[in-house]
Formats: C-alpha cells, sequence, structure tokens
C-alpha cells in the first residue's frame, strides 16, 4: 500500500501544480486590487514639481483623474499624447512623479509634454505605496468629494478612457 502512494505522489503533485497554474494563467493582471478603491485620497505632505500660475496646493472641488508616471517609465510615453488630448478637453489631470529627479521630470515633460494642472513629486515611493501603486503608469479617478472611485493599472488609452472611466464620471457626476 505504501509503495502504491510513493508513485503515485509525483502524478498528484504533478496535477496540483497544472491545477495552480492554470488558475494562474486565467487571471487578469490588470485587474489588482485596490485597498484604496472607495475610501478618500490620501492628503499629500511632498513636494510640487510644477503647478498652473495662480493654483494652491489643494485638489480640485469635482472629479479629476490622478495619473501615476516615471521619466523611467516606457510605458508613460505611450500613454501622455492621450493626456495631452484629455487635457485640451477639459479633464483635470494631476500627476505624481514616481521615484524622479526633479531635474529627469523636467527634462520628460519638456520633452513629451505636460497635460497636469499640478504635478507632486514622491521621490521615495512612500505616497504611491499609501495609494496602494504597483508601478507607473497608474491613473486614479478621484470623485469631487476627494473619494478614489477606480484605479487603472497601465496605459491610459481611448479605449480604457471610453470603457472604464466615462462610465464613471457619468455615474458619479449626477
Amino acid at each position: 500500500m505504501k509503495r502504491w502512494l510513493w508513485s503515485a505522489a509525483p502524478l498528484g503533485l504533478f496535477l496540483l501544480l497544472a491545477v495552480i497554474m492554470w488558475r494562474g494563467l486565467a487571471l487578469d493582471p490588470r485587474a489588482l486590487p485596490s485597498a484604496r478603491e472607495g475610501k478618500m485620497l490620501p492628503e499629500f505632505n511632498i513636494p510640487v514639481l510644477y503647478t498652473e500660475s495662480g493654483m494652491k496646493n489643494e485638489l480640485p472641488g469635482q472629479w479629476f483623474i490622478l495619473n501615476v508616471w516615471a521619466s523611467w517609465c516606457d510605458a508613460c510615453i505611450e500613454e501622455q499624447s492621450f493626456l495631452l488630448k484629455l487635457k485640451r478637453s477639459g479633464v483635470h489631470l494631476y500627476g505624481l512623479s514616481y521615484k524622479d529627479s526633479t531635474e529627469k521630470a523636467l527634462n520628460w515633460l519638456k520633452t513629451w509634454g505636460n497635460p497636469y494642472r499640478m504635478i507632486w513629486q514622491d521621490f521615495d515611493g512612500h505616497t504611491a505605496i499609501d495609494l496602494g501603486v504597483y508601478g507607473a503608469p497608474e491613473s486614479f479617478l478621484i470623485d469631487s468629494s476627494g473619494r478614489i472611485v477606480y484605479r487603472h493599472v497601465g496605459v491610459l488609452d481611448q479605449k480604457s478612457w471610453q470603457n472604464e472611466f466615462v462610465p464613471r464620471i457619468k455615474k458619479y457626476a449626477m
């Protein structure tokens, strides 16, 4: 009897691992849980890299997008033209420069354009950790009361804007 168990053990272990791997492949890596969704956006007590003239270091009383980006992030370049398009259409965009130097962030904005009304500098990444950020780029939809309504991991583009952001904006704007 013991001999049979020992010979069946490798097959059982293989089947268990196969089930675990199959389950893992079915997961969507962009569907990461957000511990902050539904909670208030934490206050930022970090330096401001950029602010439009006349703006104070405070958030607006209407919905807006908080975009986490970095000069070292290749995917951030991919989404930048869409963010500039959103800015031209009147969307309020705020930025969080993630683990970047002031010089590199400013050079990146000079090269690729600046869609943000204000940018905070998160040199050490602690603010991003408070938000539950996994990396750049990530975008958060914040309602008029300052509550995080939605978190998008990855490049913000036309498809994700139309499918994920616009329905939530319509829902929370009413």
